[in-house]
């Protein structure tokens, strides 16, 4: 849908293009997103658009555990009361949110950003392997829990992370297989992966 689509201003074709850009968002919805914009009122929209600004303005990914954060380092790596020696990597922010909400993890995180994935030229350098490597050297860890999900490409990232990290922390875990074969974490319910986590295995 370009500007020069008859009866569609320019402002609102270009607002459409961008709402389409988004994931999971056709171009339907697209529609629909611009005009409950165009129709909603002129200070809500303001607020919107403020709220996208102070996102791109403030968030940072965490230098430790690189989830996205506001602070530095982020709330969970400051919290004195976390497992210091206990790390679960997962592949995306949502990821974390989803385990927080169980309660049961009392360690650190590190976030991947995606997973190794050949048909999409993702590679082991472009996820933030580098930045776990660099977390272990201490010594100070001793137990990954690898929470990657369980599809190929997930279990093709936690097997690749296991190779390069069975030599520096004593116990590499994985998520017990309550968790769906194909399944996301963030769309499993909290039961589920309380039970997951309790239930992990050794590697």
């Amino acid at each position: 849908m370009t500007s020069d689509t008859p009866g569609l201003a320019s402002p609102v074709a270009r607002l459409i293009e961008h709402f389409h850009k988004l994931p999971g968002i056709g171009p339907k919805t697209a529609q629909r997103l611009t005009y409950y914009v165009v129709r909603m009122p002129f200070e809500e929209a303001l607020a919107l658009a403020a709220a996208i600004t102070d996102v791109k303005e403030t968030i940072i990914f965490c230098p430790l555990c690189q989830n996205i954060t506001d602070t530095d380092p982020c709330s969970i790596c400051r919290d004195p009361l976390r497992d210091q020696s206990r790390i679960c990597i997962v592949q995306e922010p949502l990821d974390v949110l989803a385990l927080e909400r169980t309660g049961v993890f009392k360690g650190l995180f590190h976030v991947l950003h995606g997973v190794i994935s050949p048909m999409n030229n993702v590679g082991p350098d472009d996820l933030r392997i580098r930045e776990l490597l660099g977390r272990l050297k201490d010594g100070q860890v001793e137990e990954l829990v690898l929470a990657t999900n369980p599809n190929v490409e997930g279990e093709a990232t936690a097997m690749y992370i296991h190779r390069l990290t069975q030599t520096l922390v004593p116990k590499v875990t994985r998520l017990a297989r309550g968790l769906p074969v194909g399944g996301d974490l963030e769309y499993a319910d909290e039961l589920t992966l309380a039970r997951a986590f309790e239930g992990r295995q050794d590697f």
